[in-house]
């Protein structure tokens, strides 16, 4: 899956919550997630709205208490929490940003940045939030349009700042942007923090097949646009994309380990995992641990890296790759509903590759070889077993 932000109207937290349960994330679920894993004194409120004739989600936090914390504080806030891996990586990441742009501009260490507005249980919410929506959509590719800026004048806890505001634009540098005569904040600090980490690129729409659409509705009406988020979601239309490759060669760790490794990497959201035996220096045998995987989930799978192995460094690019289309599908066979993949190849034909952890799990279950599982799927199919072995 994969989305497009059209920040037309710019962005905020707020505005990207809305639009992320528009295109079909539960709020309850956001909500209740939230609660379970991080903190309790907020609700989420729902509001069906129109601008400008368009019909579009706002989402509200209700704040039961406003506190402020420094980045300190909310860095072990998340990092503490029982939120899965992915979440709380790309979390953090949003507040490191915010956290770098106030404290170049105020001239004070990272870890003493004193958050205001950003701090609060309502900045919070909408970033961890966004995160958590990343992850129940399971977005793999992330873009976005060129983002607008406002003029004029805000209010804020440090007075009034002109448009944009001084942390937007130090969190927006090397993004390209565009100037609108418009009079009003288009772009949040949080806003700004959240596109920049989320997007590995900017510019036009990508060719896709869009499934859904996601309208978020901020706070104020606009004089000559509607104020609102769209977000796109759907699958390539060139079944093509760009993904992250990261690499790096071991000679010196218990081969054990690998195994392992491979198990947290997939855990953290690695597309893929390879381990490939190589030669190295003075001839010595290694591994080059490959893995693929997508841009907001980069630098987590980095640390998994340099954490969990012996290696001194890791090598990142990006790549280009072609897929074929893939569609879930359910079969009903012997064994009951199995869930599979529909696979269309480039000549037109298309194979049904039942998932490898249901055939596992029917095998133990029923204490049958494996290739038995792959069989009998293959025979209600009508597709040779060896085609179904992946």
């Amino acid at each position: 899956m994969i989305a497009y932000f059209d920040c037309f109207a710019g962005i905020s937290g707020d505005m990207t919550l809305g639009a992320f349960v528009d295109a079909g994330v539960p709020a309850a679920w956001l909500a209740d997630t939230i609660k379970a894993h991080l903190i309790t004194d907020f609700d989420l409120t729902v509001t069906p709205v129109s601008k400008m004739g368009i019909s579009a989600t706002k989402v509200d936090v209700i704040v039961n208490t406003h506190a402020e914390r420094d980045y300190d504080a909310i860095r072990k806030l998340i990092e503490r929490s029982f939120l899965i891996a992915p979440v709380k990586d790309l979390s953090l990441a949003v507040f490191e940003k915010l956290a770098a742009a106030e404290s170049k501009i105020h001239g004070c260490p990272k870890h003493q940045v004193h958050f205001h507005e950003v701090g609060g249980v309502d900045a919070i919410v909408d970033i961890v939030g966004a995160a958590l929506c990343v992850d129940y959509l399971k977005l793999e590719t992330i873009t976005a349009s060129k983002i607008p800026l406002g003029s004029g004048f805000v209010r804020c806890a440090h007075g009034t700042l002109p448009v944009p505001a001084p942390a937007t634009v130090e969190i927006l540098k090397d993004i390209p942007v565009y100037g609108t005569e418009i009079s009003s904040e288009l772009v949040t600090p949080t806003g700004a923090a959240i596109i920049s980490t989320l997007a590995s690129t900017f510019g036009p729409m990508p060719d896709m097949r869009i499934s859904q659409i996601g309208w978020g509705a901020g706070f104020r009406d606009l004089n000559h646009i509607p104020n609102l988020l769209r977000i796109f979601l759907g699958t390539p239309a060139n079944l093509s994309d760009t993904v992250t490759v990261i690499e790096t060669t071991i000679d010196d760790m218990n081969p054990e380990v690998f195994g392992y490794l491979m198990e947290r990497l997939f855990e953290d959201g690695a597309l893929d995992v390879c381990l490939i035996p190589v030669f190295m220096k003075k001839n010595r045998p290694g591994t080059l641990v490959q893995v693929l995987c997508s841009h907001y989930v980069k630098e987590t799978l980095i640390s998994r890296i340099l954490t969990e192995t012996t290696t001194l460094g890791v090598r990142c690019f990006e790549a280009q790759r072609r897929i074929l289309k893939r569609e879930p599908v359910r079969l009903e066979t012997e064994f009951g509903e199995v869930s599979a993949k529909k696979i269309h190849g480039p000549d037109g034909r298309i194979r049904i590759v039942p998932e490898y952890e249901v055939c596992r799990r029917i095998a133990r279950e029923r204490n049958i070889p494996i290739l038995t599982v792959y069989q009998k799927i293959g025979e209600k199919t009508g597709q040779h077993p060896e085609n179904l072995i992946k």
